[in-house]
């Protein structure tokens, strides 16, 4: 290959002494950096000074072991290396490349008679191959092109992290009423029975449905969610169950409708007390027999587990005869509720926390601290929009906000202004556990108290030591 690199760098005279195992000259963030992978040193240094040449950071490296060194220590865009080294080969250093940074390019230099082999290497995630003798604009061009697809694919592999960040939603809180709802839908979880969340709106019965998905045998499956109130009733049926070309005005072609991309996995019908009494006939027959049929196609069977929610009552919809009472308790096998947020008002702490953090890296700032005056002010606001209000009030701080933490100014005009709750009577239903009895009714005191445990021993006429002693009793494996 020495003989060929006199032309590849274009008249550079090429070193005869040995260079260092590997180099490492000063950072840049914004050059493309190469690492270049040979057994001889005067073809690592004449490609070294091809590429300084092109405006490239180049890093080098004497056989495979010294270039994974290098790997390890710097973020590497591509990899120019011989195919036929000793010991390491070209290929095995591919592969090892790839378990180190798998968003490392690595392009092979391989001289006649090993094209097949450089092209089984493209096969286990090589870029491209060069073929010696090499040319310099052949050898830029092609590194260059390697350089662009990495760029590429690393910023569409950030962007996709970043768009799972702001559109997956966590379920934050360590509340006793989440914690119950939780415990009941990791029991659901592995049946293949129906699930019914109930809620008011802005409590996360869809985080709750993902959660129950995700700890399921179907959690390799799809998610599919849809929300009936929003889709219009006259293609609902088409919308749930497909269609065929033809079936009416308009279906041009076939599609499949959410129950067919569901398959395999779990279907969520968000509102579904919003659903027309002829879809609700469908619904049921999905339920009770286990199939359904497209708008003018054939009879389907249906692999989907079925997680349904809504903030009506829907008792009482079917004593008005506006819901079907056999889907009702078709539906109603097992039944959560999402609790209020101003039932867990020891949750908004953590909410606040989470959602400041995935506003402020939304809008591209420092994250921001919570000023006492405005976290006391957001634990004593009612939330009649429940978490998704509290969500909303929280991305506008992120935006609006004009210093490192954020103030009672910064919040909404009804949120600053919030009086605290006044103590509210308590029910329970006959049945319930004594200690969930006590347990819940030192956390209201607390949360009417703001956290004072003293005036809350007074209120509740018992010990401060004993209101530590319930609550560390519940912390205790």
């Amino acid at each position: 290959m020495s003989d060929t690199l006199a032309e590849v760098a274009d008249g550079a005279t090429n070193s005869t002494s040995t260079p260092p195992p590997a180099s490492d000259p000063a950072p840049d963030a914004d050059a493309v950096t190469v690492l270049v992978v040979d057994d001889e040193p005067s073809n690592v240094e004449s490609l070294r000074k091809i590429f300084s040449r092109e405006g490239l950071r180049v890093l080098t490296a004497i056989g495979a072991k010294p270039a994974l060194d290098v790997v390890r220590r710097h973020r590497i865009h591509v990899v120019l290396t011989d195919l036929m080294m000793p010991g390491i080969n070209g290929v095995e250093l591919l592969r090892a490349i790839k378990e180190l940074s798998p968003d490392t390019e690595v392009v092979l230099m391989t001289a006649y008679g090993t094209v097949e082999s450089a092209v089984q290497a493209m096969r286990e995630g090589a870029y491209d191959f060069v073929e010696k003798p090499l040319k310099r604009m052949t050898i830029v061009k092609t590194v260059r092109k390697a350089a662009e697809r990495q760029s590429l694919l690393a910023e569409n592999r950030s962007l996709r992290e970043e768009l799972k960040l702001l559109t997956s939603r966590d379920i934050v809180g360590q509340s006793t009423a989440l914690r119950r709802v939780l415990d009941v839908a990791t029991q659901a979880a592995p049946s293949s029975a129906t699930v019914l969340v109930l809620g008011e709106s802005g409590t996360g019965k869809e985080l709750i449905a993902r959660y129950i998905h995700s700890k399921s045998g179907r959690a390799a499956g799809p998610f599919v969610a849809v929300n009936c109130a929003a889709i219009p009733e006259s293609i609902l049926e088409a919308e749930l169950f497909g269609h065929e070309r033809g079936a009416f005005t308009g279906a041009v072609a076939r599609r499949e409708g959410r129950f067919a991309k569901a398959r395999g996995g779990t279907l969520f019908l968000d509102e579904i007390g919003e659903l027309a009494p002829a879809v609700q006939v469908k619904i049921l027959r999905v339920l009770q027999e286990g199939e359904y049929e497209p708008v003018g196609g054939n009879t389907v069977k249906a692999d989907v587990r079925v997680v349904a929610a809504t903030n009506r009552e829907l008792a009482r919809e079917v004593e008005a005869g506006r819901f079907r009472e056999d889907l009702y308790y078709r539906l109603n096998v097992i039944a959560v509720t999402a609790p209020p947020l101003r039932n867990r008002r020891e949750d908004i702490p953590l909410l606040v926390d989470h959602f400041l953090g995935v506003y402020c890296k939304k809008n591209g700032r420092a994250r921001l601290a919570v000023s006492p005056d405005a976290l006391r002010k957001l634990m004593e606001y009612s939330w009649p929009g429940n978490v998704r209000e509290l969500e909303n009030v929280v991305e506008r701080a992120a935006v609006l906000c004009r210093s490192d933490s954020l103030r009672l100014e910064d919040l909404p005009d009804a949120v600053a202004q919030a009086t605290p709750p006044t103590p509210s009577a308590l029910t329970f239903a006959i049945g319930t556990p004594l200690a969930d009895v006590e347990s819940r009714m030192i956390r209201e005191t607390l949360a009417y108290t703001d956290g004072d445990k003293s005036l809350a021993s007074q209120l509740l006429g018992i010990s401060t030591r004993t209101i530590y002693r319930k609550l560390g009793e519940e912390t205790s494996p």
